[in-house]
């Protein structure tokens, strides 16, 4: 690994004073702030006012108040796809204000952070180009000659809660389908990464102002997790759609289920590389540093498992011992790094934690496991791979969400499927082969939602979600926006006899 500390900093970033309530930006009926941490300097670099529980409530009344209204609902999938495309274009004219966020919240670094929320603004319009075909109507001839039915309606008020570490591109998943559905939406922003939400909060307003959003459909707070807990136990939100951890989810499940509201999840991952006998290293090389250590690991389909079999264990360790250690990693604001520091110091400590349990359970670091030397300020980790790891250590079986990469032998390929689907999770996955029918059949075996031959592809507008315990339903495509529907059949009268 390469490591530069150089003088470039971050540009500057208001301060955010009020909430953002049905279209709106307000006073909050509280006077609590949230600070952000620039992860590379360790200073304050802003303040965003936090939500109260009223806050939390008025963003409620005013989402239902519009959904019952029906004026956002009424409107045809052509005409909420056409918002959603005028929302991407207003993102992307704030691209180097995203840009310099995206830096500040998450630690990765600027050129890095560009291309993500290029990327971000896409996905607003391959959900815009979803709705544009999407069939909310379906009519069945039944049995006795009738006709019935079959309709796809909004789930109504909706509950969108996201995470920190990509907060743009998380926003595109669940509230652009959510709107492009016709639902209402309250938005809850993590308190690590306040920023990036108030910025689709300025493009809402805008159009709120210019009647192309009625007022009370769209809402954006940023809460701690005891006031955002009031948004997912409020009998008037129908829906809750989640990313997150896993324990985090576990409760929103739990809270949701007492009154049986709609809930979508997309939750953790520890995702597998499963490295056949017949795969070519040049190949892994191309793809698999990069697929474990995207985004300094903070990635929930980060591929943090690495299985070899004992044939190739020594060949594939030093090849990626080499390879991770000249990942570049350094300033975020140069644009020759690829990592930068994590989000914050209590997650850099956290990442520190499992390195040092898995030296104690027995596994050895090849390369990494602590900060850089030549990085004395920043929360770093570099990237580190731990060879000996087994498949029960916490290590393996737990999400890191660090730049943390356990490489594990198996015997045959048996062994590998059943390393790779020996966990609580399920989001994500690779087979590298030069076989690539042999790896289409292992990737089917693999309890996963998203597999990749050859390669750590990320293509958010396909179907992508988990099974097991990385979540509930699907986001992107077609797939992703009937999430936010529910079905109603309605049976026409037979003709007469």
């Amino acid at each position: 690994m390469t490591s530069t500390e150089t003088t470039a900093s971050a540009p500057p970033v208001a301060d955010r004073e009020q909430v953002f309530i049905g279209g709106r930006w307000t006073e909050s009926s509280g006077d609590e702030w949230i600070e952000l941490v620039d992860p590379w300097s360790e200073q304050t670099t802003a303040r965003i006012r936090s939500a109260t529980h009223e806050d939390v409530a008025r963003a409620v009344r005013a989402a239902r108040a519009s959904f019952d209204a029906g004026v956002w609902s009424g409107k045809s999938m052509a005409e909420r796809g056409a918002v959603i495309d005028e929302i991407a274009d207003r993102l992307e004219r704030r691209l180097d204000e995203l840009t310099t966020i995206g830096v500040l919240e998450v630690g990765i670094p600027v050129t890095v952070s560009a291309g993500t929320q290029q990327m971000s603004t896409g996905l607003y319009r391959a959900v815009a180009e979803e709705a544009r075909h999407f069939e909310v109507r379906e009519d069945r001839t039944r049995a006795d000659g009738g006709i019935s039915r079959i309709l796809a309606e909004p789930t109504g008020v909706v509950a969108a809660i996201i995470p920190w570490n990509g907060p743009i591109g998380t926003i595109a998943f669940k509230v652009a389908p959510a709107l492009a559905a016709g639902c209402s939406v309250i938005l809850k922003g993590a308190p690590d990464a306040p920023l990036s939400p108030a910025v689709f909060a300025d493009v809402i307003a805008e159009l709120v102002a210019e009647g192309r959003i009625p007022e009370g459909v769209v809402s954006v707070l940023i809460a701690d997790r005891e006031v955002s807990e009031s948004l997912v136990t409020d009998p008037d939100v129908d829906h809750i759609t989640f990313t997150g951890s896993t324990a985090a989810g576990r409760r929103i499940a739990a809270l949701a289920g007492e009154r049986i509201a709609r809930v979508s999840l997309e939750l953790g991952g520890k995702s597998a590389a499963i490295i056949l006998d017949d795969a070519n290293l040049d190949h892994v090389l191309q793809s698999l540093p990069m697929g474990g250590c995207m985004q300094s690991g903070q990635a929930c389909i980060a591929l943090t498992r690495v299985l070899v079999s004992r044939k190739r264990h020594d060949e594939v360790a030093a090849a990626l011992t080499a390879a991770y250690s000249a990942l570049p990693m350094g300033n975020p604001w140069e644009p020759q790094n690829f990592l930068g520091p994590l989000a914050g110091q209590r997650h850099q400590e956290r990442v520190r934690g499992y390195i040092e349990a898995a030296v104690n359970e027995g596994a050895t670091v090849l390369t990494g496991g602590d900060r850089p030397e030549s990085l004395p300020h920043g929360h770093f980790v570099a990237p580190t791979l731990i060879d000996g790891v087994r498949n029960d250590m916490r290590v393996a079986q737990e999400e890191v969400f660090g730049p943390v990469i356990s490489l594990i032998t198996y015997e045959d390929e048996d062994d590998a499927v059943a390393l790779a689907n020996d966990s609580i999770y399920g989001l994500s996955g690779a087979v590298y082969t030069e076989d690539l029918d042999r790896g289409y059949a292992l990737a089917q075996r693999i309890r996963s939602g998203t597999v990749s031959v050859n390669g750590s592809v990320v293509d958010f507008t396909l179907p992508f979600g988990g099974y097991k315990q990385s979540g509930l339903g699907r986001e992107g495509g077609a797939e992703g926006l009937a999430e936010f529907f529910e079905i109603k059949t309605v049976h026409m009268p037979a003709p007469a006899q």
